[in-house]
Order: structure tokens, then sequence, then C-alpha cells
């Protein structure tokens, strides 16, 4: 797949800001990328120029170009790195609640 043809698959949110009385988008493949607009759908459009104009500086530069997220394949386990401390809380309170750590942390964060 082109590296181009990602502009119309990666994700995207826009947010109003009352702050600066505008609709405020941005990318979650490129975080430190916003665009503004007075609609959802001019904040969108701009949002995308600023994608493909930065999908085009990368190339150029020979930079490697985030794949879209869902686009991506996941095998259902995730490493996790913790504190000690954490790790026993979460360890007792799973066993309060009679389930595995994998099981109490899958119901906390859904």
């Amino acid at each position: 797949m082109k590296k181009a043809s990602f502009t119309e698959k990666y994700t995207y949110r826009v947010e109003w800001s009352a702050e600066d009385n505008v609709h405020i988008a941005n990318c979650l493949e490129f975080p430190s990328l916003f665009a503004h607009g007075s609609t959802v759908q001019e904040a969108l459009l701009e949002m995308k120029k600023v994608i493909a104009e930065t999908i085009k500086w990368m190339e150029e530069e020979s930079e490697e170009i985030p794949e879209p997220i869902g686009l991506k394949t996941y095998n259902g386990y995730l490493r996790l790195k913790m504190p000690k401390t954490v790790h026993k809380k979460i360890a007792i309170k799973s066993a309060e609640e009679g389930v595995s750590i994998n099981q109490y942390i899958l119901t906390r964060i859904q």
C-alpha cells in the first residue's frame, strides 16, 4: 500500500475549543500535529492536508511513516511494566475478587 494513501486510513479526532472558538483536529498516529477550522469538516480537511504534506516530507527525508492504527494487527498480548507495589496491590485486589490478575485488569479498563 502506498504511504500517501494512509491519509484516509489514519485515526482522527476533532474537538471544540471554547478557548480558541474553533474546532481542533488531530491525528492519533501523528500526536504532535494539529489543525483547526470553523467547522468539524473544515478542521478535518485541514488536518488531512497537514498529514499529506508531512508524509510527503517524511518520504523525501526517508523517514519511517507511521502505520495507521486500523491496519495494524494485534495478538492480544501486552507486556506491562509497573512498580512492585502496584503489582502487589493488583494481586491482592484480584485475589479478593477471585479472578486472575489478567481478568482483574481487563475489567478495569473495559
